[in-house]
């Protein structure tokens, strides 16, 4: 008994002079890892709180608004390089692999970690965004503007998509529109009258064809408008859903030979401008841009954004392009901006969501 009191002895020596240095050591090291933690979460936290009060002061309609400047600016740069493609070196599937490539390769990361959402849209949405902006619109704008002006890819394209718009909310259910909203949406229908009436009368079939695609191009962007609206995705997972699947058909195309490439012998420049506007300024910058616009202001407001696209498009067209505006510009192009500015301009969509979606 002697024996097991001397051994418990020890064993209980050695348990309490082992158990509260080690508890103390741990007690040191876990809050100075608190403390250190503590520090870090105040930094994040008070970064945040900082950038969250650079915004909090504007509304989210005055932020949306912003959005649509910017996607002005965007899209004026599009319908430039539509109608410069043709004296390009680069062939119209070669600007559709930059379109869409260049998103995929910039946000790769961020669409990894979205996979599950992505793959949870519903087919009727995916379809609208696929198809509205996808390889049939872009082929359908690009074609469309080797045809005609500048001035015609700028004014026709977002031009018409309040109408286009308007007919997509009719046919799903809403009023149709009145008043102030109707009168601009004639006044769009008169200023494309206008663009193509000397056309028409001379039956230049060039022309003809290539507003017909550019109307078939609007609609195609109405599609997407509205689709946006209908998916839970935030900016950057409506690119990946519109770029991921657009990719692979372009892809698909050029390798079994549908569509042409010249890619591997295009100029140098010419590859960096279509890099710059089509890969990173429409498909990532003004894709985040007008998705964003879309969820803060819904697809009908967001629309607005033609009636400054065509003009600017014009002005750009002079310098860059060489085209002097013609009578028929003149007189249409104010028209379609005019009635777009009517059709949107006193209606409150209904489709508005939060601040924080």
């Amino acid at each position: 008994m002697t024996a097991t009191r001397s051994a418990g002895a020890r064993t209980g020596e050695a348990r309490d002079t082992r158990t509260p240095s080690e508890g103390h050591e741990e007690g040191l090291r876990t809050g100075s890892e608190g403390h250190e933690e503590g520090l870090r979460t105040g930094s994040e936290g008070h970064e945040e709180g900082l950038r969250t009060g650079r915004l909090r002061g504007a509304s989210p309609q005055a932020v949306g608004m912003l959005a649509l400047f910017l996607t002005v600016a965007i899209w004026a740069a599009f319908a430039l390089s539509a109608r410069a493609l043709s004296a390009s070196t680069l062939l119209p599937a070669d600007a559709a692999l930059l379109r869409f490539g260049v998103p995929l390769v910039v946000l790769a990361p961020a669409l990894w970690r979205r996979r599950r959402r992505l793959a949870a849209v519903r087919p009727g949405p995916a379809a609208k965004i696929i198809c509205g902006a996808g390889v049939p619109f872009f082929l359908a704008a690009m074609y469309g503007g080797s045809l005609t002006s500048a001035a015609f890819v700028g004014a026709i394209v977002p031009g018409m998509v309040p109408l286009f718009v308007s007919a997509l909310m009719v046919a799903g259910g809403r009023s149709a529109p009145r008043g102030t909203q109707a009168a601009g949406l004639a006044l769009i229908v008169a200023g494309v009258a206008a663009l193509v009436w000397r056309h028409t009368a001379a039956l230049d079939a060039d022309v003809l064809l290539g507003t017909g695609t550019l109307l078939v191009a609007s609609g195609l962007w109405a599609l997407y408008t509205v689709g946006l609206r209908e998916v839970d995705l935030d900016p950057v997972g409506s690119i990946g859903l519109l770029c991921l699947p657009s990719f692979a058909v372009i892809a698909l195309l050029t390798l079994t030979g549908v569509l042409p490439t010249g890619i591997a012998h295009a100029a140098g420049g010419d590859i960096a401008l279509f890099l710059v506007v089509q890969g990173l300024g429409v498909g990532l910058c003004a894709g985040l841009t007008y998705a964003f616009a879309i969820r803060r202001l819904g697809p009908e407001r967001s629309s607005v954004v033609g009636s400054l696209s065509p003009v600017a498009v014009v002005l750009l067209a002079v310098p860059l392009l060489d085209e002097s505006p013609t009578l028929p510009v003149v007189v249409g192009v104010p028209l379609i901006t005019l009635g777009v500015a009517l059709a949107n301009g006193r209606r409150r969509s209904r489709t508005e969501v939060s601040a924080d979606a």
